[in-house]
């Protein structure tokens, strides 16, 4: 397996991500290659200095970064021989299994959108993020800021993507399925979470339990957890807020900890064709080193093929 790790991308590039890197090699076993795109000389210098061996990676020099506030698109036409452009290059060719990168998140989605590309009868990929509980287990919660407006299909098809990643992924078996609403009764909610209980009631490749409430987000009422992207990264924004206060503030639990972003690392782009993990732009070590595993985890389930193999016949209700 080879996974490809964008170091030129994030706030605090190459040096974090080069040490994530590291500790993520000194774990991964003997079939698994990392391969680094950025600046080579500056990358093996960053090894070298952190007590890393050069022969343990595998390199693709680029002279090109694409910075966190430039147009996506126009950066990934423009700057070819940029980390993230030619990091698609690769992943579209198969030479390598899977792309991280905690860079600008609009040109790694403009990248994945247009090299590996959407799967087939995905209206649109999106994104995830992991809910951590108080009885130890997690929810999934998605989209959180890829789409954020939403039309009643969409939402249907993200509990399937969701359900296909929380079974293949974290393990969990007959995910269940809730729609974020203002009320559990399903005439409750605007006109598009109205629509789309309809549709999801209906039927499909996922256990639909109904309609949730914010209040329902930390409880075991459901394992995925179906809204717009607006409202998505919403809730994952106040999440990071509540875990920056608690901190701040010298709180230590052992559940709280696990609100912290660097235990996750990234998160996959769900349905395009090959893995591709976004990662927080503050990512620091820890977090790189997490992104590396989360690929690695990706890609073993088999994930992308198992999401183009269910929609491979899906009939979608009709609105």
């Amino acid at each position: 397996m080879r996974i490809g790790l964008d170091v030129m991308g994030g706030d605090y590039a190459p040096y974090e991500a080069v040490k994530g890197a590291l500790l993520a090699q000194k774990e991964l076993p003997e079939n698994c290659r990392i391969v680094l795109f950025g600046d080579e000389p500056l990358v093996k210098k960053v090894i070298v200095e952190n007590g890393g061996n050069e022969s343990d990676f595998d390199f693709v020099h680029t002279t090109e970064v694409i910075e966190m506030g430039e147009h996506p698109t126009k950066a990934i036409s423009q700057k070819k021989d940029s980390s993230i452009a030619v990091g698609f290059a690769h992943l579209a060719a198969k030479k390598i299994d899977s792309f991280l990168s905690a860079g600008n998140t609009g040109a790694m989605l403009v990248g994945a959108m247009f090299s590996v590309k959407p799967i087939e009868g995905v209206i649109r990929p999106c994104i995830t993020a992991t809910i951590p509980k108080p009885n130890g287990k997690t929810g999934l919660l998605l989209d959180v800021g890829v789409n954020a407006d939403c039309k009643s299909d969409v939402l249907y098809q993200f509990a399937i993507l969701g359900s296909l990643m929380m079974e293949n992924v974290m393990g969990v078996t007959n995910p269940r399925v809730g729609l974020m609403s203002v009320g559990e009764e399903k005439e409750k909610g605007n006109l598009v979470t109205v629509t789309a209980h309809k549709l999801l009631e209906s039927g499909g490749p996922f256990n639909f339990i109904g309609n949730i409430e914010g209040r329902d987000l930390l409880t075991d009422k459901c394992d995925v957890i179906v809204c717009e992207g607006f409202v998505g990264n919403v809730i994952l924004k106040a999440y990071e807020a509540f875990y920056y206060v608690i901190k701040k503030r010298g709180y230590t639990d052992e559940y709280l900890e696990r609100f912290d972003y660097e235990n996750y690392g990234g998160t996959p782009i769900l349905g395009v064709n090959a893995p591709v993990i976004i990662g927080h732009g503050i990512s620091n070590a820890k977090a790189f080193k997490n992104m590396i595993f989360t690929a690695k985890q990706v890609t073993e389930s088999k994930l992308c093929d198992n999401i183009r193999e269910a929609f491979k016949n899906l009939v979608q209700p009709i609105q």
